[in-house]
């Protein structure tokens, strides 16, 4: 690691952290406790001094400005990071943060600062992690981690461009003293604001001022707190909405609840009016646009918070501290500074809704104390706890599943196979024992905004209000964050959570696990910054995805040679001969020589005669061009079809998708047999004398039973041999725009093959309420 000059910084915290020990100083000014730890004397003479143990509390700083330096001096990576300002596509959609308006004010305010393009932009997350692995110990390590949002967003989040700059030793959480960890890392940041580095462009090949800034961080909701200074808990627990929370606090359950979502209603809309369907009361508040930064900064410039364990705790306050993010000269001017973690949220309000739809113990949100609370509320009289001097009994609200719709609901998650890399395996999650669960367009955004708030007001109509805590309350706050920071696949904690679980297995040393995964990091940082600059070597740091190479479609199962029947071979080349681009040309030919030959006959005929007849007059069609050399290679061997030999698989990969036959499926616990096709046909109406056509275009479902390859020796064409769905009678739309199939409404029997690269995935799940249909959903070809 000095050959390249990595350097990792070790500084001393008291243990009081009351703030970083510098080099020379033995005892912290503000409390005069020890940079060290004592040893005891071992022998009874006051003449000898104690010794100096090791340091009490330390702190991992790794400099993120060499770092940066060594992306550039990569031609490869300098390039990436101008990615956002020259090939980025601008046509006012949201794909990335740097189409969002926060990005482009930022721009405008700091004019120089935007000019520059290859100015980074981070984003900061940072959590607590058990290096352990163990559920038994309370450790708890932070890591503060950064990614680049100057990256192409298939690039933002991946392994190699998240950077650790800090590691906080355990084994207590920081808490709300954070903020002396993160020091030296703003001393950095505020550098590189101004006057910034210079540093050489390796893909520019030039020297430039290089300069950076935190765009937003991300974290859960406790460690939202410890960074923003917001105190997270009690009766003004959301940091949106502020003072201006409306909260209740149920005087049995004991707890805060968030029930005011009628405020964000239109002021004539009539749910404002309903007293008894809510919390008893009617609605004639507006709900309060977020405040911005400016507004936010004038409330806390003041506070002055001493940091450090054991003091005296500050008078009670919505703000716990002028968070040191304030240092930044720009973060008053970034409209969301910290970002909801929606995979916590969605998490959290999952399990809400989980424990009350199947009154899991511990877990539901219903029980006497809250019906309790609503009979004191006024609301809700019919779900008064009926008490016969023994026992009291809770009549069933309209959320009660009865044990026959548990079963149903717990069998339809237990029974559902989804295809390769879609997810977990649902089925781990699933007790049917128990039956509970163990574990963009911008215009769209103001409707998604309206439907979200219709939403929570009609759960608040049906569900308990203690249901509403101040996780389902956030949700109403998620379309506006996204208005103005972008996407929020790049704003969750999804990438950097499992990045954590990478430090975790960097763990040798359990009684340093601290320096075990600054070591381990730092060697493969190492190792990675060396790749760069070795051939054919992969960067550790971006897997390849396993269907790299396999676009063009590739067997992977079951390899086998058959010999078809000869009309279902000639079935098979036939339908690659209508669907190839090079054969178009005498499609048309032939189909405009049996129309002039048969003038008499209707156009059901003439297809008819076309799918009988073409296949051996393209044959002689392209005997006759051969001799003038007017044929290309695919069209003359097209011509003279594939041999009689033909591979099979039982499993497939193309288009991104791995595709299972139905044999090679029932075996596996995933489900990669579902195939759709928007396809064009051509129906006709009438008798068979005077029948007319139409061109029809359709969606069309199916299960692959076989996977063929034709060998047409300079090329092979891979086809899905598939049982399709009889649209008419098999394939309707719910009353909740779910489209449903019969999959045993079988259709199509003539025409069972399709392309394999015109197949995309689906895959189905049993309908709970009639096991007949299927739910069909569609999957995401993994392509990067």
């Amino acid at each position: 690691m000095l050959f390249i000059s990595y350097r990792i910084e070790i500084l001393a915290v008291t243990p009081r952290v009351s703030a970083l020990a510098g080099c020379y100083i033995r005892e912290c000014r503000i409390c005069g406790t020890s940079r060290y730890k004592r040893k005891d004397q071992t022998k009874d003479n006051s003449d000898m001094k104690v010794k100096d143990g090791p340091l009490a509390k330390m702190l991992w700083y790794l400099p993120i400005i060499p770092r940066l330096k060594r992306f550039f001096a990569n031609a490869k990576d300098a390039k990436l990071l101008r990615w956002h300002a020259e090939d980025r596509k601008r046509d006012g959609k949201l794909r990335h943060v740097a189409d969002s308006p926060q990005w482009r004010n930022i721009d405008n305010i700091f004019e120089d600062f935007g000019n520059e393009i290859r100015n980074i932009r981070f984003g900061l997350s940072s959590d607590g992690i058990n290096p352990f692995g163990s559920i038994s110990s309370r450790h708890s390590t932070w890591p503060v981690l950064l990614c680049i949002y100057n990256l192409p967003p298939w690039l933002c989040m991946k392994r190699k461009y998240i950077l650790m700059s800090l590691l906080i030793q355990g084994p207590k959480q920081p808490g709300n003293d954070i903020d002396v960890y993160l020091a030296p890392l703003i001393e950095d940041l505020k550098k590189l604001w101004s006057p910034g580095i210079e540093v050489y462009d390796a893909y520019g090949k030039e020297r430039f001022q290089l300069g950076a800034m935190i765009f937003c961080t991300i974290n859960d909701f406790p460690a939202y707190g410890n960074l923003s200074g917001y105190s997270t808990k009690g009766e003004k627990a959301c940091p949106i909405c502020e003072d201006d929370t409306h909260s209740l606090r149920l005087r049995n359950c004991g707890k805060h609840v968030f029930m005011g979502h009628r405020r964000s209603l239109p002021k004539n809309h009539p749910y404002r009016k309903l007293k008894s369907l809510f919390d008893g009361t009617t609605e004639h508040r507006v709900a309060r646009q977020p405040l911005n930064g400016r507004t936010v900064y004038s409330r806390v410039k003041h506070l002055d918070i001493v940091f450090g364990k054991g003091r005296p705790t500050p008078p009670k306050n919505i703000w716990k501290k002028k968070s040191i993010f304030w240092d930044l000269p720009y973060w008053e001017y970034l409209s969301v500074r910290h970002c909801l973690d929606v995979m916590h949220i969605e998490k959290n309000v999952c399990d809400s809704l989980i424990g009350l739809l199947l009154n899991i113990p511990g877990k539901s949100k219903d029980g006497v104390k809250v019906r309790k609370d609503m009979v004191e509320m006024g609301i809700r009289a019919e779900l008064a706890p009926v008490d016969n001097g023994k026992r009291t009994y809770l009549l069933p609200a309209c959320y009660t599943l009865s044990k026959v719709e548990k079963t149903r609901f717990c069998q339809c998650l237990h029974g559902i196979k989804v295809p390769s890399g879609y997810s977990a395996n649902i089925k781990k999650l699933v007790s049917m024992k128990d039956l509970k669960l163990l574990v963009i367009d911008p215009e769209v955004l103001d409707l998604w905004q309206k439907e979200i708030i219709m939403t929570l007001c009609q759960l608040e109509m049906y569900f308990p209000p203690s249901f509403f805590d101040v996780m389902v309350h956030l949700v109403s706050h998620i379309v506006e964050e996204i208005k103005f920071c972008g996407p929020v696949f790049l704003r969750y904690m999804y990438p950097f959570e499992r990045y954590m679980g990478v430090l975790k297995g960097y763990v040798r040393n359990r009684s340093r696990p601290e320096g075990s995964i600054v070591e381990g990091y730092a060697s493969e940082e190492v190792i990675d910054f060396c790749t760069d600059y070795l051939a054919g070597v992969t960067n550790i740091g971006i897997l390849q995805s396993r269907h790299e190479g396999r676009l063009g479609g590739i067997g992977t199962i079951g390899k086998k040679f058959i010999t078809p029947r000869y009309d279902e071979l000639q079935n098979a080349h036939f339908f690659v001969l209508q669907n190839v681009t090079d054969v178009a040309p005498f499609v048309h030919e032939h189909m405009r020589i049996l129309h002039e030959m048969n003038k008499s006959k209707s156009d059901k005929w003439v297809v008819t005669e076309h799918n009988k007849t073409f296949a051996a007059w393209f044959k002689e069609r392209v005997k006759q061009d051969r001799w003038g050399e007017n044929v290309n290679q695919v069209v003359e061997h097209l011509a003279y079809g594939p041999i009689h030999v033909v591979s099979t698989y039982q499993g497939y990969d193309i288009n991104g998708y791995t595709f299972y036959t139905k044999k090679q499926d029932d075996k596996s616990t995933l489900q990669n047999i579902g195939v759709t096709l928007i396809a064009t046909t051509t129906e006709f109406s009438g008798s068979n004398n005077e029948a007319r056509s139409k061109i029809a275009k359709d969606s069309y479902y199916g299960v692959i039973q076989e996977i063929w390859e034709l060998d047409y020796t300079l090329f092979t064409v891979p086809l899905f041999k598939c049982k399709w769905v009889e649209n008419r009678r098999g394939v309707k739309v719910d009353n909740n725009g779910f489209t449903i199939v019969d999959l045993s409404r079988d259709g199509y029997v003539s025409e069972p093959f399709i392309l394999a690269k015109q197949a995309s995935q689906v895959f189905f799940v049993e309908d709970p309420k009639d096991s007949k249909w299927h739910i069909v959903l569609h999957d995401l070809a993994y392509c990067c």
